[in-house]
């Protein structure tokens, strides 16, 4: 029997339309299962590495969600869509282009007047003090490691889905400084971008 849970992010997918999320000139390729440009050596991720991320942080209605690096805005969107009204997605992206690029995107599904959704425009590689403690946690590039304060801002319970070099890495906070990890190998994805990165 399929969980509930996959029953509501499929739903989300099939609400959230991938067209809406890609640059003008790619809008045939919208659903082809493969990483698309979005400029500034940044990609909208293929599908199947989104659906795969998301299953694996398993986001429930209410939820508050720090994501790092939100791009296109497309993943944004579907967890604004699973988590709902009593939720919020705290979005930060490091490139200004892809700021206003992205949030112009969510801002289609009315997601940000809502208030369910909030993009930030600067590194998240520092945490996000002001708006944690997160249930869960989310970032859509390439680290060597999982940032410290990303570790400390999440709630006891809650998890954590980051990309470690060609691996997806899910993290479970079972105490104040203890963590469960399971590695996925096989993936590609973009680095992710800190202060030091860009100007």
């Amino acid at each position: 029997m399929e969980k509930e849970t996959s029953k509501i992010i499929k739903e989300a997918f099939r609400k959230i339309d991938r067209a809406d999320f890609v640059p003008p000139e790619l809008k045939s390729e919208s659903y082809i299962n493969a990483p698309l440009s979005i400029g500034e050596g940044q990609t909208i991720s293929q599908p199947y590495t989104v659906a795969f991320m998301v299953e694996l942080l398993q986001p429930e209605s209410g939820d508050k969600i720090f994501e790092i690096g939100f791009g296109s805005g497309w993943q944004t969107a579907i967890l604004a869509e699973i988590v709902g009204e009593g939720g919020k997605i705290f979005a930060v992206e490091r490139i200004k282009s892809l700021f206003e690029f992205g949030t112009r995107n969510i801002s289609k599904y009315n997601f940000i007047k809502q208030g369910i959704v909030k993009t930030i425009l600067g590194d998240a590689t520092m945490g996000l003090k002001k708006y944690a403690p997160f249930n869960k946690i989310i970032a859509a590039a390439s680290g060597d490691k999982v940032p410290e304060a990303w570790l400390k801002e999440l709630k006891i319970g809650g998890c954590l889905v980051m990309p470690i070099k060609n691996s997806i890495w899910l993290y479970v906070k079972i105490s104040e400084d203890k963590f469960s990890k399971k590695e996925f190998p096989g993936f590609s994805f973009v680095p992710l971008v800190s202060g030091k990165d860009r100007a």
